[in-house]
Order: structure tokens, then C-alpha cells, then sequence
């Protein structure tokens, strides 16, 4: 365990240092970056009745609503993710712009109880650090890696990182338990992390 130990410990170092640099990013830079991605080609296709999960932006995480609202003009059905509790994978309802959300935890919007589950076919994913190799961090408590792992084990997903470009770094410390990224859009453009 102590190389787990020793990864656990970079992959802190690597998030508080580059969520320190994303907080510090003006609101201005934050919005052309979102609009950059909402414009730039979506690299998967999407069909119509496509089932794709976004997710609410949470403190200076990139905002991933345009390019929401740009998936649902071309036929994608959305979804939010709700957080079930420590340890468990997150459950994705169906969402649609106009529905009332609830405030899960960490005060983030999510889908009422009523809305259906669903199983995306392509998930954005938010994070803080991520390498071309598809390796992410996210905040610490695993749950898009134990959600991702258990999607995979029911049908195709393809996962989508949606960050900012300073938040690549040169490699993450990646574990047995880390799910890898097919691909991460930033405001640059397309990284493909070789499992596209």
C-alpha cells in the first residue's frame, strides 16, 4: 500500500495547487472558456434520444451549461447526477432545462427524487487535474471513477473531461481504481486520450 499511500498524497498536492490556480482564473476568462467549448465541434456524435449526463458547476469548475444546452438543441436527452451517499456510485435522472431542481449535497443542483434514472451513453465529467493519458483527479471521494466503472459494466459510455486548459499536467499518479477518460475538451480544443 504504500505506493497508493505516496499516489494519494501527489494527487492532493496536484488538485490544492491546481484548484488554487483555477479559483484565481477572472469570471471573464471562465465565461469565454465555456462559450469556446460550447461553439468547438462535439467530438462524439450525437443523435437524436442520446442520453448524455452534464453536471452543475460547482465553485470555479468550468461551466458546462452551453454546451448542455447545445447537446439538447441537436436531440441529446440530458441528464444530472445525484449523489447517493459516501461509497456509492452516483445515480444519473433525467433532466431537462426549465425542471426544478433540489439542492443535494455541497449545495449542488440535482434532479428531483421523482425524475427517472437513466444510463448516459456519454458522460461529461467534471475535474481538477487531468493528463492526455485520460487519467483525472476529481475531489477525493471517488465517485465518477465508481460510477464510470459501474456503466461500463452495463453498456458502452464514452466519458468526456470538461476543464480548463491549465489544469492539464504532464501525468497523474492513476491507480487500479481510477477510471480513464476517452477523451477531455478544454477551451483549445479536442484532446483524444487514445480511448476514442
Amino acid at each position: 500500500m504504500p505506493e497508493l499511500d505516496a499516489a494519494a498524497i501527489l494527487k492532493t498536492q496536484l488538485r490544492e495547487r491546481t484548484l488554487a490556480a483555477r479559483d484565481a482564473l477572472p469570471p471573464e476568462l471562465r465565461q469565454a472558456a465555456a462559450q469556446a467549448i460550447a461553439v468547438g465541434p462535439f467530438p462524439v456524435p450525437v443523435e437524436p434520444g442520446i442520453v448524455i449526463s452534464g453536471f452543475m458547476p460547482l465553485k470555479s469548475e468550468i461551466n458546462p451549461i452551453p454546451l448542455m444546452r447545445k447537446l439538447a438543441a441537436l436531440g441529446a436527452r440530458l441528464a444530472l447526477p445525484v449523489v447517493r451517499g459516501r461509497g456509492k456510485p452516483l445515480t444519473m435522472r433525467a433532466y431537462a432545462f426549465g425542471d426544478l431542481l433540489d439542492s443535494g449535497q455541497w449545495g449542488i443542483r440535482e434532479p428531483k427524487p421523482e425524475a427517472p434514472e437513466v444510463f448516459p451513453d456519454i458522460l461529461l465529467v467534471p475535474l481538477s487535474v487531468f493528463d492526455r493519458n485520460g487519467n483525472r483527479i476529481g475531489y477525493g471521494a471517488g465517485y465518477y471513477d465508481m460510477t464510470i466503472a459501474r456503466l461500463r459494466t452495463l453498456k458502452p459510455v464514452r466519458t468526456i473531461g470538461l476543464a480548463y486548459a491549465m489544469q492539464e499536467v504532464p501525468a497523474v499518479p492513476a491507480t487500479e481504481r481510477d477510471e480513464r477518460l476517452d477523451l477531455v475538451l478544454t477551451e483549445r480544443g479536442v484532446i483524444d486520450c487514445g480511448g476514442a
